[in-house]
């Protein structure tokens, strides 16, 4: 394709096409076994995500604009994902005390019973479909190489959509 700049196109050799394709299409099924964990829970996994991030936020709070930044969501999808935890009585929605703009979002006594039963599920999930099927040196290498890929993508640590 002349013109096209293909010329300065560094292009996948087959061994890395090979890789890069495992890396793509394992990552979907990972993210769609662990789902489907949760799914037995009434749960989907960006959900419990959000519950983990909270139960584990000072306490059990966090401003929504940080909590979008650590599970890699857009503000709005993470509002969406709010209401329906929301709905559940999960989580409330509580106008930060240092911001009056800001909002936090605030995991509620009965979301702390849920995550702490639905985490037993999901580190089970995690543990069939990912951990238990390789190596400890496999499993510290992707981990190894996937913070590589993070600190590149997101090198002040606060992704922002």
């Amino acid at each position: 394709m002349a013109g096209t700049g293909d010329d300065d196109v560094r292009w996948l050799t087959d061994a890395e096409q090979a890789s890069w394709r495992a890396i793509l299409r394992g990552t979907r099924l990972l993210e769609r076994a662990l789902d489907d964990a949760l799914g037995d829970a009434g749960i989907q996994l960006s959900e419990y995500e959000i519950l983990s991030m909270l139960s584990e936020g000072p306490n059990h709070r966090l401003r929504m604009s940080e909590l979008a930044a650590m599970v890699v969501q857009s503000r709005s999808r993470l509002t969406h994902t709010a209401k329906r935890l929301e709905d559940r009585g999960w989580v409330t929605r509580e106008q930060c005390a240092d911001d009056k703009r800001g909002v936090e979002l605030v995991l509620t006594g009965g979301g702390h019973a849920a995550v702490s039963d639905i985490a037993r599920i999901h580190v089970q999930s995690v543990r069939d479909n990912l951990v238990d099927i390789m190596s400890p040196e496999q499993f510290r290498a992707i981990g190894d190489a996937m913070a590589i890929v993070r600190d590149h993508l997101d090198p002040t640590g606060v992704s922002g959509h």
